[in-house]
């Protein structure tokens, strides 16, 4: 009997390549979809049952969960969000770029940032909550006003059209893909750095609709091998997201350089996510709750 295949949503970056891996060389049974706008376009798609399965920013995924209302339509969501975490994929931080447009004098660093208008691509993305985090650090964070006006603009290139035409003042997305449009004969719409800020939590995982669903123990399994391609073919991934990703062939083997997958990517730690919700809450990102992580996680690692 053939196996139905799996519909994954993941975001067509360098990050992806491991599961591009996973089909292509072991046989992962899937359809791939791409979002380009992100995981918070995931969380909609997996909520109204066009997915089974989504890779994408951890803290997507949890304030997605954490919330009580959809930040996108603001319907009060059930008890059940729709979607669990049941993986890790990349244990290292992400590095976020804090970008504007490359003609925005007015705008040099991140303290001319402070009640401006901040491009996100989804509402619940991490470029949005990301904001938050930003500016938490930053002090910004004051009782009964925002840091920034946010402004949803969808995908990567609308963002740098966005704070071209000072749709937006700043936008923040993965250094390494915004890194080829700081040259002002980037096109279209070249940008410039102000800033960077790391996610304080390893930086992407895996949910599912269901948990329980009998074809995620092979997924793991192939996707796990093709981590391992990934780690040991390190010309042929910097060739494929080169060639098929939009990076620089010198962006790519700087980024692989940085990168850390996980090794056995089934399960999702609990210390984790209760360290993220933590930062989310302390960011005003999520209301504070007792005993965190509790409904959020589908399939827990052994720690």
């Amino acid at each position: 009997m053939t196996a139905i295949p799996l519909r994954i949503g993941y975001v067509p970056e360098h990050f992806s390549t491991p599961l591009y891996f996973a089909q292509h060389y072991f046989g992962l049974v899937a359809t791939l979809v791409p979002f380009p706008s992100g995981t918070g376009h995931m969380i909609t798609s997996l909520r109204s049952g066009e997915i089974d399965l989504g890779i994408g920013l951890t803290e997507g995924w949890i304030t997605g969960l954490g919330q009580k209302k959809d930040p996108n339509t603001g319907e009060t969501l059930d008890t059940e969000a729709g979607y669990s975490l049941v993986g890790t994929f990349v244990d290292s931080p992400l590095c976020w770029a804090i970008s504007t447009g490359i003609n925005r004098d007015d705008i040099t660093s991140i303290q001319d940032l402070k009640g401006s208008k901040i491009g996100v691509s989804r509402m619940g993305s991490g470029s949005h909550i990301m904001g938050f985090v930003l500016a938490d650090q930053h002090g910004w964070l004051d009782p009964g006003t925002q840091p920034f006006s946010l402004h949803p603009l969808q995908t990567f290139a609308k963002l740098r059209e966005g704070v071209s035409n000072k749709t937006a003042d700043f936008f923040m997305w993965e250094y390494f893909t915004s890194k080829r449009y700081y040259s002002a004969s980037a096109s279209p719409h070249p940008i410039k750095q102000v800033g960077e800020i790391y996610t304080p939590w390893p930086s992407w995982h895996i949910v599912a609709a269901d948990p329980k669903d009998s074809r995620l123990e092979d997924f793991f399994v192939r996707l796990d091998q093709g981590i391992e391609y990934f780690q040991g073919h390190q010309n042929e991934s910097a060739t494929y997201i080169s060639q098929n990703l939009d990076y620089e062939d010198e962006d790519a083997r700087s980024w692989l350089e940085t990168v850390r997958f996980t090794k056995g990517t089934k399960g999702v730690s609990r210390k984790v996510v209760d360290h993220t919700i933590e930062v989310l809450v302390k960011a005003g990102v999520l209301a504070d709750v007792p005993s965190p992580s509790t409904g959020m996680i589908g399939l827990v690692r052994d720690e």
